[in-house]
């Protein structure tokens, strides 16, 4: 009996959304404090930003080093080295002096943290065939799920005993939390099943016209320009309203708002990716999410921004998974982990650009109306990059399930 798509592929899917849940709090617990960052070391909108783009770094490069750590030595081992590099970066951040020390430990975080994000997502899409699109979608959502969960729980913490106190209990809970569920993940894909998605990824290669190379430098070029969007709101959405006088707490309750839309745009794109495959429905995903920043121009009440925040959460979800799915579809498997890593770090480096971008954008006009424009733009280069792949693209072939 096939193990991909089996019983037992989904129990290991629901333990995996599981650890991505904890271990991506590191990627969105600096979104929070960022004002209180401020604050405290009495930073420009630009240098409190430097964290945070400090994290995507390490998140991107992580994604890409614990990647082909997943494929050299499994993912257990992985999460336990990566669950204690967390915990170890948060002790650290704790002990901050400056912006430029927090900057410097969000390094170690963000690194340590990508294993919840796309060496998870490689690991799992060796357990499907038929519901890959799904999975993947799933897995990746625990990244959307930590930043719903997460602002919302640090947000109480934070007014009651800061910042400090918060990075302190969740090095333990990423402990607590990681270690032991990784244990449950050491079994290994078995070699048939590799072998036959090996073929298959390379005969999708062969009928794209693109070598594995190009297409891995393409779409990193096409994750840049999308998540360079992306970031503009995700990132300072919790300082536009405190800019507008609206408060941090409406500011975190917006971008939970905004990411529980992603988790069920992920989950719907997943199921779509499954007909359509990954190229088709990274383009739906990007016009879409480029509409939706067109909506935030205009808005500036409270009701229109919690409107416009859950509308660009719905859009953009299931962009970044699309990704991996493509890499999946046309890309050796036995190359997933740092096919996939590299794919992803180049959509979280224009996410960390993006971030930085928008913060001196800000900094420069006193307004973030052209921070949204800057992005719109960038957006367009994602949407002319996939419609030109889609372009000379053939028809995509039914993939075939390993007997």
């Amino acid at each position: 009996m096939p193990i991909t798509d089996s019983i037992y592929s989904w129990g290991r899917l629901v333990l995996t959304l599981a650890i991505a849940t904890i271990a991506n709090v590191g990627m969105w617990a600096i979104i929070v404090i960022m004002p209180a960052v401020e604050t405290e070391f009495g930073s420009g909108r630009a240098e409190a930003s430097l964290p945070y783009t400090l994290t995507m770094i390490g998140f991107a490069f992580g994604n890409f080093g614990i990647g082909k750590a997943v494929d050299r030595f499994g993912v257990t081992v992985s999460l336990i080295a990566a669950a204690i590099g967390i915990a170890l970066g948060f002790g650290l951040a704790t002990l901050s002096t400056s912006v430029a020390f927090l900057s410097l430990a969000q390094l170690l975080i963000g690194f340590s943290s990508a294993v919840g994000f796309g060496p998870l997502i490689a690991d799992i899409s060796h357990w499907f065939v038929r519901r890959r699109g799904i999975a993947v979608a799933l897995v990746a959502s625990g990244n959307y799920l930590a930043g719903a969960i997460w602002p919302l729980v640090l947000a109480g913490m934070l007014e009651t005993t800061g910042w400090r106190s918060v990075y302190l209990v969740m090095a333990i809970v990423t402990l607590v939390g990681v270690i032991p569920l990784s244990l449950a993940l050491r079994r290994q894909v078995p070699e048939d099943t590799r072998v036959t998605a090996q073929a298959q990824s390379l005969q999708n290669a062969s009928s794209s016209g693109l070598s594995p190379r190009a297409l891995q430098y393409l779409l990193g070029l096409a994750g840049i320009g999308c998540c360079v969007a992306m970031s503009m709101p995700q990132v300072h959405i919790v300082s536009y309203c405190v800019d507008l006088g609206y408060g941090p707490a409406v500011g975190a309750e917006m971008l939970a708002l905004m990411l529980l839309g992603g988790v069920g745009s992920r989950i719907v794109s997943g199921l779509v990716a499954d007909k359509l495959g990954g190229v088709k429905t990274l383009l739906i995903g990007s016009a879409l999410q480029c509409m939706a920043l067109f909506l935030y121009l205009p808005s500036g009440g409270l009701v229109s921004l919690y409107a416009v925040s859950l509308i660009f959460g719905l859009s953009q979800g299931g962009l970044v998974p699309s990704y991996a799915l493509i890499v999946r579809e046309y890309m050796p498997a036995r190359e997933a982990g740092a096919r996939v890593g590299f794919v992803l770090m180049t959509t979280i480096l224009g996410m960390a650009l993006g971030g930085w971008m928008s913060g001196w954008i800000y900094d420069a006009s006193g307004s973030y109306q052209l921070a949204f424009v800057n992005g719109i733009l960038w957006n367009g280069l994602n949407i002319a990059i996939m419609l030109w792949l889609l372009s000379r693209s053939r028809p995509r072939r039914k993939t075939a399930q390993p007997a």
